[in-house]
């Protein structure tokens, strides 16, 4: 079958981000004629800066301003040429201040990101693996991603998890030399730690571990001459311990230092760091400003720089610890996040201290997971103490007002970080939507079948007695696979008429379920031994046995709007509630409204895969039906279809026996585990069974008239499991099919076509073909339609998985 289309990455992070920037909260403009570090002016207004990475506000320092310009007065604004050949006459300087301050001779990189090219894919050899934890810098897993053209291991573990590291470890430690563990110092968005005692008592245990620290947010502020949470922690580098740290942010200037005591590793990537051969060197201004930061560095000025800062960080700390704003991860680092779950929250906040006078940013997807928005500030040695007062008041003002006007609340927002509760006498209630009845039903027999028939019975591809055979048919708390619960919210207005229908389901799905195929078949290989190995209990719209429309909503009602926020609200307390990794509303129309109040509440919209539908009105027979297709697909048709039509005997069954039940679900088992496209949990032959006692499933079978080689023409070749909606639409739901005589009679376009003359032939005006295979339904006058959903996830680790995975599979041993 034809492979899936899949979602975009790219395209769905422009989106987010394209929102940022529609409510003013980046690719903002600085308008100032010149920088003091304290201040930035933004949009005409003169804002105190809290969104520096210059902790120690030393790029203001006159001496790295007086260097840089000495050096490019005499040296010029370049030196074009690799380092390979010769080095600026100012490399020899900055890199003896920098053994000094750390011990070790350093490698001297033109920023981090090339840094990391230039020594991860040399110092990982190919017997090596690499584990990287999933908030590892995006600079460090694209170069890990070098790897995996060579077969090497990469693999990531959840952040600062250190027994699924250990996991990972002694699954590595039998067939890999060295093992990379790729962590920051200090993380970027939440300013928390490595744990990194905990790390070196695995280093204790397992003499293959070797830990890669990209310190770059923990450089200068921290530790003896500068140096870094990761050295200041650890003390003298271990052979095993490689740290990248930074010239710019807090160090004032521009580069990046690797710091190795493997005198053969420095060597090896001196001559084989591919951008350290291909790339120019820094600009003299930049290694002037790095000389005269380091001369500050190895002075005692660096330790009262650290104090000064340090005071302020304690000042913000004490300010936070008698309110309850909902910081993440309390330290002594200078980065500071305060969680608002909600995008829309982190965009209302931002606009709110922008007007107020203070410059911080969003952090939103993909830096962090959806549901984890929030604000980013940091402190810097700029900030007085009176600017970080007047932010703490700031904040505590307007962070109930944010949560108000975007009808969030604390409790959500603690929730969302799996803070525990508060009481906060400030919080801000939902706004009550008096106007709406909101039911939230268990059972589809607490709506009235008229109701649910009349609001989706013709865009759905199941009606109400469809829905209800689902109930019982998976209704299976023993099996974690195929045991769902089902859920429904009909929301009315004060006549009862009904503004909102939809339905969900609880149910356990494969991560990788729309996934390529190539990764599809390394984690099945996995799960013959684990069957539930990368799987998510996932809340989704509809079920995974149902496409179409999963929900109804009255457009033109004056209260569609409320009624969709109370939706969004209840779908997140019931998410909450049973516990589930994953939300997905699916299935939607790509040109619908309101797609903006799914991104607020913290959604991100994703390609599905495209659904095909063929429309019965205008033809009776096959002829007519040949007649209707395109030019293209009619010659299609009578050279690839039906020719073959009288290779089979086609046979239509409202019942099956039990032989003949255990026959078609092997037919169905043949297709379920060769479709890797749509990875779905094979159904058991009860689910048949139960199809078999209900009145509007019905079975298609192709049996070959002729023998064939090995085939038994007794024995069905093909099966089609069709519902017969009630209001008017046809329903081949699954396909099963003996490959042996597939590809020779052209098997699955056989069984299109018959699912559809049969359609034809029951009254029904369409035929919903379903997801994947896209290409041959069109071919059969199929109309392809995009749809689009919109997820949200508790953390992206398993989409960070799946990426490092599609990426060149899982490495040499699988």
């Amino acid at each position: 079958m034809a492979k899936i289309k899949h979602n975009n990455f790219i395209d769905t992070v422009a989106e987010m981000l394209s929102v940022a920037k529609d409510n003013g909260t980046i690719h903002l403009y600085a308008q100032d004629h010149e920088f003091s570090g304290r201040t930035i002016q933004v949009d005409g207004r003169k804002l105190s800066h809290f969104a520096t990475t210059s902790y120690l506000g030393l790029e203001h320092d006159l001496r790295l301003k007086q260097a840089a310009v000495t050096a490019v007065m005499k040296y010029g604004t370049q030196f074009p040429l690799s380092k390979t050949y010769i080095s600026h006459p100012l490399y020899s300087e900055l890199e003896h201040k920098v053994e000094s301050m750390y011990g070790i001779p350093p490698i001297v990189t033109k920023n981090s990101t090339l840094g990391h090219l230039s020594a991860i894919p040399t110092m990982v050899r190919d017997e090596d693996a690499v584990i990287m934890d999933h908030q590892v810098h995006w600079s460090v897993q694209n170069a890990c991603l070098l790897l995996k053209i060579r077969k090497i291991p990469v693999e990531i573990i959840r952040h600062n998890n250190m027994q699924m590291l250990e996991e990972r470890i002694r699954e590595h430690s039998g067939r890999c030399s060295k093992i990379w563990y790729m962590a920051d110092g200090v993380y970027s968005m939440f300013g928390d730690y490595a744990p990194i005692s905990d790390l070196l008592a695995l280093c204790a245990r397992y003499p293959q571990l070797h830990l890669y620290f990209d310190d770059v947010h923990g450089m200068s502020w921290r530790g003896k001459n500068g140096t870094g949470y990761v050295v200041d922690t650890i003390g003298p580098l271990p052979e095993n311990v490689v740290v990248v740290g930074t010239l710019s942010k807090s160090f004032g200037a521009s580069g990046a230092v690797l710091m190795t005591p493997d005198r053969a590793l420095r060597e090896r990537i001196r001559n084989f760091g591919g951008p350290l051969t291909f790339s120019a060197q820094l600009e003299p201004s930049s290694v002037g400003a790095a000389i005269a930061s380091a001369t500050i560095h190895l002075s005692e000025e660096i330790a009262v720089l650290q104090h000064d800062l340090a005071e302020k960080i304690r000042l913000f700390n004490a300010l936070l610890s008698r309110s309850s704003l909902p910081m993440i991860a309390r330290n002594d680092s200078p980065v500071f996040f305060l969680g608002t779950a909600k995008p829309a929250t982190a965009y209302n906040l931002v606009q709110r201290l922008l007007r107020e006078g203070f410059f911080v940013n969003p952090a939103l997807y993909p830096a962090v997971p959806v549901k984890n928005t929030g604000v980013r500030m940091t402190v810097s040695a700029n900030n007085l103490p009176e600017d970080i007062r007047a932010l703490f008041n700031a904040l505590e003002h307007h962070f109930p007002k944010a949560l108000e006007e975007t009808e969030n609340s604390l409790e959500k927002v603690r929730h969302s970080f799996g803070l525990p509760s508060v009481q906060l006498l400030r919080d801000s209630p939902a706004i009550p939507r008096k106007a709406l009845k909101v039911d939230c039903l268990r059972s589809i027999d607490g709506i009235d079948q008229m109701t649910w028939d009349g609001c989706l019975g013709k865009s759905a591809n199941m009606d109400w007695q469809g829905m209800k055979f689902l109930q019982q048919a998976f209704h299976n708390p023993q099996d974690p696979a195929n045991g769902w619960s089902f859920y429904y919210f009909l929301i009315t207005d004060a006549k009862g008429a009904a503004v909102l229908l939809v339905s969900l389901t609880l149910s356990l799905w494969k991560d990788d379920m729309l996934a390529p195929e190539s990764v599809s078949l390394q984690l099945e290989e996995r799960r013959k031994t684990d069957p539930l190995y990368l799987t998510s209990k996932v809340l989704s719209m509809g079920s995974l046995f149902t496409e179409g429309d999963h929900w109804y909503l009255d457009q033109d009602h004056p209260l569609a709007t409320e009624a969709l926020a109370e939706l969004l609200d209840q779908v997140e307390a019931l998410s909450s509630t049973v516990g589930s990794d994953m939300v997905v509303l699916r299935d939607f129309d790509p040109s619908q409204k309101y797609f903006s109040q799914f991104h607020d509440h913290g959604f991100v919209k994703i390609d599905m895969p495209e659904t095909s539908i063929v429309d019965c009105t205008g033809w009776n027979d096959i002829e007519g039906f040949a007649g209707s297709l395109s030019k293209r697909s009619r010659a299609h048709f009578r050279k690839e279809v039906l020719p073959f039509c009288d290779s089979f005997e086609v046979r239509v069954k409202h019942k099956l026996n039990k032989a003949e039940i255990a026959h078609a679900h092997e037919l169905y088992a043949n297709v379920s585990k060769n479709n890797l496209g749509l990875n779905l949990f094979e159904y058991p032959a009860e689910i048949f069974r139960q199809m078999s006692l209900h009145p509007q499933w019905e079975f298609i079978l192709l049996y070959l008239r002729d023998d064939a080689a090995g085939h038994d023409r007794n024995r069905a070749a093909g099966i089609l499991f069709c519902y017969r909606n009630s209001t008017g639409t046809y329903v081949p739901a699954l396909v099963g099919m003996d490959y042996s005589v597939a590809r020779k009679y052209n098997l699955y376009r056989q069984l299109l076509l018959q699912a559809i003359l049969q359609g034809k032939r029951s009254g029904c005006n369409r035929i919903h073909l379903g997801i994947t295979a896209s290409f041959e339904k069109r071919k059969m006058g199929a109309s392809v339609l995009p749809k689009v959903a919109f997820i949200q996830a508790r953390d992206n680790f398993q989409m960070e998985l799946l990426g490092v995975l599609q990426n060149g599979g899982d490495g040499k041993n699988n």
